[in-house]
């Protein structure tokens, strides 16, 4: 297909013509969709229905240590939990404390644990003058949400193909002492579906931050969320690289079941070294006596180990691949050539993200909601939704029926290419007006 930049002004205002009718007949539709956020559909849910029959009311509910679920006690998790999870952060069991239904709650607790009391014997946060973190954009925003609320100034640092830019990465951390840690999606990023290479890795290990308290938060969200058996995107593990590197303090790993099991009901996980254990555990003590340790043995009794895990994960794959290819057919057939948006193609993770012109996104993302689907607002990828090139959209496949999935990648192509042309008619009236002016002033010389 011809690039609409390359179009005449003719062309491009029939082609308008045209499209706003096709757009008419989408709002005649009266769709109600909502693709703003990256939930698991209902047969991903029905995969995990088991764990409800995994414990009854005649369930031996010991531990292999003779732990009794059901009383008080066991601050770090049950020793199968911790198997199980460690096997699927590729950690050591002894590295891993088991929390609750959700690491985004691990990573909350653990910057206000940072602000009131210190990491590690430093100054609390709090104290400081100023606070700073670093935040590789487009990236997931309820991480910038939890920094945004306790004040921190987030720095944006460009995300590439294989992670971070970490020049500037490695020139933040080592000159500024106020920066005191950074958002990490190292595999299958929200929103782009990147996974880090094993450079980027290495080079995080080898961080010189001046601030001895300085933590990088990897956000493992997705690191089993594989959408292909061949095509998959590996890691090199980061406790271990850090601990090769002589930096075995320097990492918050995080991971949970949530788009494994049922998010909200599942169990979340922190992998890190003994010294920041000890130091998380004794905060962890005046807060809770334990969790959900019956929780944590029906996920045990349920996948029995990795394997059965990873099995299980097969078969979420299954149902959500044809999704993300479907999006990704549509893309291709009505943009492929028009020069006015590019988009990601990952193996794995939630979503698919999407780069109009700049200055189109917003406007995209609300027509499309002027025909009945919601997408993730325009901005949301960036620290205080503030996208400097108002550009980058987050699209979130998982959800609808494939079929409206369908109409509303359509819609979304037509979106695009609606106010794409609206944008390239304006900047070529803008630039004709200068030709005449232009001459004018020529002529009068």
């Amino acid at each position: 297909m011809k690039a609409y930049a390359k179009m005449t002004t003719a062309e491009l205002e029939g082609m308008l013509q045209e499209l706003k009718k096709q757009y008419s007949r989408f709002q005649a539709m009266e769709m109600t969709l909502d693709m703003s956020r990256g939930k698991p559909c209902k047969e991903q849910l029905d995969l995990s229905m088991g764990l409800m029959d995994s414990l009854t009311s005649g369930a031996d509910l010991f531990c292999e240590d003779g732990t009794d679920c059901r009383n008080y006690g066991v601050l770090g998790g049950i020793d199968e939990a911790k198997v199980l999870l460690s096997d699927m952060m590729e950690n050591n069991p002894d590295n891993i404390i088991i929390y609750g239904n959700s690491s985004l709650n691990v990573m909350y607790d653990s910057i206000s644990r940072s602000m009131t009391h210190g990491v590690m014997g430093n100054t609390p946060w709090c104290k400081l003058d100023k606070v700073k973190w670093l935040c590789p954009v487009p990236g997931y925003d309820r991480h910038f949400g939890i920094t945004e609320y306790f004040g921190i100034e987030m720095i944006n640092v460009p995300m590439t193909p294989t992670g971070p830019d970490m020049d500037m990465v490695e020139k933040l951390v080592r000159e500024d002492e106020a920066i005191k840690g950074i958002w990490c999606v190292p595999k299958y990023s929200n929103p782009q579906g990147y996974s880090y290479s094993d450079e980027t890795v290495r080079r995080f290990a080898r961080l010189e931050p001046k601030a001895k308290d300085f933590r990088i938060y990897w956000d493992n969200a997705y690191g089993i969320h594989h959408l292909y058996d061949k095509n998959q995107d590996y890691l090199i593990e980061i406790l271990a690289e850090c601990k090769r590197a002589g930096n075995p303090d320097m990492v918050y790993k995080f991971a949970s079941t949530s788009k494994v099991t049922f998010p909200g009901s599942g169990i979340a996980a922190l992998a890190t070294s003994s010294n920041n254990l000890d130091d998380i555990k004794n905060q962890m003590k005046h807060q809770t006596i334990g969790y959900d340790k019956v929780n944590q043995l029906r996920h045990v009794r349920f996948f029995k180990d990795i394997h059965g895990m990873i099995e299980h994960m097969r078969k979420h794959a299954d149902i959500i691949r044809p999704k993300f290819e479907t999006v990704e057919e549509i893309f291709d057939k009505n943009l492929t050539g028009l020069q006015i948006g590019e988009w990601t193609k990952p193996n794995g993770g939630y979503f698919i993200s999407f780069e109009t012109l700049p200055g189109c996104a917003k406007a995209v993302v609300d027509k499309c909601m002027k025909a009945g689907v919601k997408l993730t607002a325009a901005g949301a990828t960036y620290p205080y939704g503030r996208d400097p090139k108002d550009s980058n959209i987050r699209i979130a496949p998982t959800y609808p029926p494939i079929e409206d999935l369908r109409k509303a990648a359509e819609l979304f192509t037509l979106c695009v290419k609606l106010v794409s042309i609206e944008k390239i008619l304006s900047e070529k009236t803008g630039e004709d007006i200068k030709n005449i002016d232009g001459e004018t002033e020529e002529t009068k010389a």
